[in-house]
């Protein structure tokens, strides 16, 4: 097999957002002058003081209020707040009635990693309207669980809404240190709406093992250069629904791998990042089954790519029935790109004929300026070849110069007008001689622990 060489505080973070906001102002102008239309069994509660126990119950919604600072928080920023917050989730998750924990605003909370275990009896919302932060001392992470800071597990019908802040604090810790996703949640009948989160010192939230997820009103802000910092990963998961989301970050926006599927993304602002990513998938000759993902609406500004399927040489399983479409691009790197021989290491990786398959990719209405001259590119496995692949109504412009497609044992169909023009083959030909195979590549969902 051949390997292609082809052409600080939070105030300061709000800041950032304002300025990032005006270009998103400016961008959506952009679209209005192009036309692009969006479519459409845990341990026992323990016993506190009573002088620190005080729960609210609504008459009209019988909902459970459980504010932390009437359990003692100090909510200064300094003070360690951790005990306070698993405490009052004890009560939430051990209360029959529906119970609500409220972060109050203008309050900020420090809290060292938390598991959220589940099942709890009733519904559990976590309201953050406050600023909860993340240790920046690395010896405070010693003995604890160092790849999770907010750790939600086991748990069904949980909310967890905002209007406040979750800041991960990724900025002030050494490089050695960034390990840790701010969010890891696995659970079921899971909402997530108006939450804003910082600065995580990875990933930002994630989705592990997770059915029936609808996330909505989602910011997610980083630095550009900070490492594998995505914004949304979804890994493993099926049945969701993401839609108002706005991520600056310094890897993908959005990323989905592992064994997920029924994944619905809408209206989504990315950048800076690395663009709303498939994979990447098949590390370490692994396998992954990725189906039935649709993201219609985005704007990326300034991205390293675009809409992106990246797997590693010697994994198995597949990618397949994904869309892209109503895309507005400004100013990014590799617009299309399908790259099968993905190499995220310092050592050059082996060539090897195992592959995931990749079938049934669209990418529809999407527009915009290209950063480099490969607007298109399907790099596609020798052994097992990209199919039915479909391009329809795709406008790229480099402004350098007259961008290309680049394609590798891709075969699908055009639809449309397709600028640069499109160099994939009819997949017939390729269809009709892998037609028994096909119908064998079947992979059952696993259990994997979360990250």
């Amino acid at each position: 097999m051949r390997k292609l060489d082809d052409s600080s505080s939070s105030s300061n973070t709000f800041s950032c957002f304002r300025h990032s906001l005006l270009e998103i102002l400016y961008l959506i102008g952009i679209c209005l002058v192009l036309n692009v239309t969006y479519g459409s069994g845990f341990q026992p509660l323990i016993q506190l003081p009573s002088s620190g126990l005080s729960t609210n119950t609504s008459s009209r919604s019988k909902t459970v209020l459980l504010n932390i600072d009437d359990f003692g928080a100090r909510g200064d920023g300094i003070a360690d707040d951790t005990k306070i917050l698993q405490d009052v989730w004890k009560v939430a998750c051990s209360s029959s009635s529906p119970a609500k924990i409220i972060i109050p605003a203008r309050n900020s909370y420090l809290v060292k990693p938390i598991d959220f275990p589940g099942p709890c009896l009733s519904n559990v919302t976590l309201r953050v309207s406050g600023i909860l932060v993340a240790p920046q001392d690395p010896e405070v992470w010693d003995g604890l669980n160092v790849h999770k800071w907010l750790y939600f597990h086991g748990v069904k019908q949980l909310t967890i809404e905002g209007g406040g802040l979750i800041d991960g604090r990724g900025q002030k810790c050494p490089a050695h240190m960034l390990q840790r996703p701010l969010h890891s949640i696995s659970a079921r009948n899971l909402k997530v709406r108006n939450v804003t989160l910082v600065n995580s010192q990875q990933m930002h939230m994630a989705f592990t093992n997770c059915m029936h997820v609808a996330a909505s009103g989602v910011t997610v802000i980083a630095p550009a250069d900070s490492p594998n910092t995505d914004g949304i990963h979804i890994s493993s998961t099926t049945h969701v629904e993401l839609k108002n989301v706005v991520v600056g970050t310094g890897d993908d926006c959005i990323s989905i791998v592992g064994y997920s599927s029924q994944i619905r993304i809408k209206n989504i602002v990315c950048g800076p990042g690395h663009g709303i990513s498939i994979g990447s998938l098949g590390k370490n000759n692994t396998s992954a089954a990725v189906q039935d993902v649709i993201v219609d609406g985005a704007v990326l500004f300034n991205t390293e790519n675009g809409v992106r399927i990246k797997t590693w040489q010697g994994g198995s399983g597949f990618a397949r029935k994904i869309t892209f479409q109503n895309i507005l691009m400004h100013n990014v790197s590799n617009p299309i790109i399908i790259d099968q021989y993905y190499c995220d290491s310092p050592l050059p990786c082996l060539n090897q004929t195992s592959a995931v398959h990749i079938d049934s990719i669209s990418f529809r209405n999407i527009k915009g300026t290209s950063e480099t001259e490969g607007a298109i590119m399907f790099l596609c496995s020798d052994s097992c070849p990209c199919k039915r692949l479909n391009l329809e109504n795709v406008e790229l412009v480099w402004l350098s110069g007259i961008a290309k497609s680049v394609c590798w044992e891709s075969y699908g169909t055009t639809t449309a007008l397709i600028s640069p023009p499109s160099c994939i083959p009819s997949d017939d030909k390729v269809i009709q001689n892998d037609n028994n195979s096909d119908s064998s590549t079947s992979l059952q969902k696993h259990d994997h622990a979360s990250i």
